[in-house]
């Protein structure tokens, strides 16, 4: 037997910007990301959430006159495009279809560019398409949810849902750039803004004490009514740098093993999701999931009470929720289809190898766990409901 064996390694490199009125005539920041190029200005197709477009509606006209008033650095293939956002955006295959059939239509290759503006939904559909069409063309993020602009808008994950499993299709290809415009926040209504930081408080607690202190200081003029700008700018681009740090030093961009501590929480968030039939956004799934992990880590011993209270103080300070019925769903049967229990068998179906799930000992110091008591899960459950019917009361 011989073989020949090759060894290479490529570096990617992308930058995540932080402006205000992006397509403003005025702001070169888009304009400048095109390299100059002998065949002409670079071609451009962009690919707009509808639920943006609703809250701005001059946004696809303002592109296309940026677009004019840089007609040197670029030009639109046409019209941008605009698919619906929301889960639904990742529910729904015909989506997938239609941008590869824009980007076949219009000539993108692979020296041309996708430009997609909207929320998490979204972006991971578009850069899904992008990463598929021949087998990657450049994207160019523009995130408009606190959601998109700390967290899934910056990283290099891309996906949407098959066979009742969320991102069961999904690629990992970094994006070309990443454009955080903070005057897109101001529309989101407060479920949006809100949610968005429970990736924050994730990332916080396993990475960042210093982080997770200034959360709490900030938590009243984080939360709704307040909603300060300044507060969320510093939220944002603190999270965003922690994610990006992570994927960067890892060593496992791309999750070749067992183990996803950047998806603490998620295990039950995205079982929660699928119980809800959507109706429980992204973050408000996680702030419930990182609710639940704690609250299991502290029955087990394994957290301090008073840290414990700290979190879901935190939580519930900035508007989020701790507790939703569909915890209990089939809690007395872990190997129900359609119950709670079945998150943790596709967190470990989706990556393969043992089950790694990452729990606390404290604030910024995580530990990973390779087996669960489903009692213990239970009494969290049990824990946490009994707590939100105190603050309810």
């Amino acid at each position: 037997m011989s073989a020949i064996v090759q060894r290479f390694s490529i570096p990617f490199t992308y930058a995540v910007y932080f402006t205000e009125g992006i397509f403003r005539p005025g702001n070169d920041l888009l304009a400048g990301l095109f390299p100059p190029a002998h065949e002409g200005p670079a071609r451009l197709l962009a690919v707009f959430d509808a639920g943006l477009v609703q809250a701005h509606p001059h946004l696809p006209e303002g592109l296309e006159h940026y677009a004019d008033h840089h007609a040197g650095a670029f030009r639109l293939v046409a019209p941008p495009m605009q698919v619906p956002g929301g889960e639904a955006a990742k529910n729904d295959p015909a989506l997938l279809t239609r941008i590869h059939e824009a980007i076949y239509r219009h000539g993108i290759d692979r020296h041309a560019y996708v430009l997609a503006a909207g929320g998490g939904a979204v972006l991971d559909l578009v850069g899904f398409a992008a990463a598929t069409a021949h087998r990657g063309v450049r994207l160019i993020r523009v995130p408009s949810t606190v959601l998109a602009q700390n967290d899934s808008g910056v990283g290099v994950k891309n996906g949407v849902n098959a066979f009742g499993s969320k991102n069961f299709l999904g690629s990992f290809a970094p994006p070309f750039a990443v454009i955080n415009d903070r005057t897109l926040l101001d529309t989101l209504d407060d479920r949006d803004w809100t949610g968005g930081m429970a990736e924050a408080v994730k990332v916080a607690l396993i990475k960042d004490p210093a982080f997770f202190h200034r959360l709490e200081a900030d938590a009243g003029r984080l939360a709704p009514p307040v909603r300060d700008a300044e507060a969320m700018a510093r939220l944002i681009r603190r999270c965003a740098e922690l994610h990006l740090e992570h994927i960067a030093t890892s060593g496992d961009p791309f999750e070749r093993g067992s183990s996803r501590p950047l998806d603490f929480g998620h295990w039950a968030a995205h079982r929660l999701e699928h119980l809800t039939g959507y109706t429980l956004r992204h973050g408000e799934a996680v702030a419930v999931g990182l609710a639940l992990d704690c609250t299991y880590a502290a029955l087990a011993g394994l957290l301090p009470e008073p840290v414990w209270d700290r979190i879901l103080s935190l939580l519930e300070r900035l508007g989020l929720p701790c507790y939703v019925p569909e915890l209990e769903a089939h809690l007395d049967d872990p190997a129900h289809p359609a119950g709670l229990f079945r998150g943790l068998r596709e967190f470990q179906e989706h990556l393969g190898g043992p089950l790694t799930i990452l729990l606390l000992r404290d604030i910024g110091a995580p530990v990973e766990v390779h087996e669960v008591r489903f009692e213990g899960y239970r009494q969290a459950v049990e824990r946490l409901r009994a707590r939100a019917a105190v603050s309810a009361s």
